[in-house]
């Protein structure tokens, strides 16, 4: 598979860190991100960082044209799926505007692939599929039941994925249903930059203890957890990207028609104020915030 490796959301957070790996480990690469929650600088950092110049365009994934002209004008072998609305209390409120990204922009992607001959695919899933349930762990067979349209738009999309490989078994796709990413490149050249209020803890948290915001807000003091908050598990994103990299090694070189599906974590839970206090030891700035 001599080809080059589409990889859409490029410029995100998670998108620049997998981008960078690929390009470290030999792969060329096509950038395709409207830049609603990235910025254009991002490339000049991962320009920096590797000494190569991967092609970008600048669009979105629901411009059909943009899509067709991309696989006309590009040998593309594989694609690696992440552009899309990340943000689950935004979705409540807009459900709409993330179908239409995340669902349609999808379907139209596939579309094109599909008549460009390209029938690999990684999907940027989420563990948000699996709702609340309660479980301490959660497996890859654990019941799905997402409890925001985030979650049901990304279910969605694992449908549809699964929908084409019943139809099309020739297909290689991978699930890959993450959970908290966080930290950034050791070069700190690339990193979580939200455009505008963070939706993750940790973004949050720098911000806070740069003055950028006065306090962090903590929703919940009365778990059953040592201080009391809540816990996650979080997955460093350079741990992230060298899943997506493994993943998609995997696909290519496997001659098996198996779908797969992997959970990304790392099994450790954290609490809120464990990660506030971690990032005060490591920067020595105070975070304020409040119950």
């Amino acid at each position: 598979m001599g080809g080059k490796i589409l990889v859409t959301g490029g410029t995100g957070y998670i998108g620049s860190h997998t981008v960078v790996q690929l390009i470290v480990a030999g792969f060329s690469v096509v950038l395709f991100d409207n830049l609603s929650n990235s910025s254009r600088s991002v490339l000049d950092r991962i320009v920096k960082l590797t000494g190569k110049h991967p092609t970008f365009i600048k669009s979105d994934i629901r411009d059909r044209a943009a899509l067709q002209n991309m696989f006309k004008n590009h040998s593309i072998s594989s694609v690696i799926h992440f552009a899309g609305l990340k943000a689950a209390v935004e979705s409540e409120a807009h459900p709409l505007k993330y179908y239409d990204s995340n669902v349609s922009g999808s379907v139209v992607l596939f579309e094109k692939m599909a008549r460009a001959d390209v029938q690999t695919v990684v999907f940027s899933s989420s563990a948000t599929v699996y709702g609340d349930p309660g479980y301490e762990q959660y497996r890859e067979d654990t019941p799905l039941a997402p409890i925001n349209f985030y979650g049901r738009a990304k279910l969605i999309v694992e449908d549809i994925l699964q929908n084409i490989k019943k139809s099309q078994p020739y297909w290689g796709i991978a699930l890959l249903r993450y959970f908290n990413p966080v930290g950034a490149h050791v070069s700190g050249m690339i990193s979580e930059v939200p455009s505008g209020v963070p939706n993750n803890l940790m973004p949050f948290i720098a911000q806070v203890a740069v003055r950028k915001r006065t306090k962090l807000s903590v929703f919940g003091g009365d778990y059953t957890t040592p201080d009391c908050t809540g816990r996650r598990d979080y997955i460093h994103v350079e741990d992230l990207a060298a899943g997506h990299l493994a993943t998609l090694n995997r696909l290519i070189d496997s001659d098996d028609d198996s779908l797969i599906t992997v959970n990304l974590g790392t099994s450790l839970p954290y609490r809120v104020l464990e990660r506030v206090r971690a990032l005060e030891t490591a920067s020595g700035k105070l975070v304020h915030y409040k119950l």
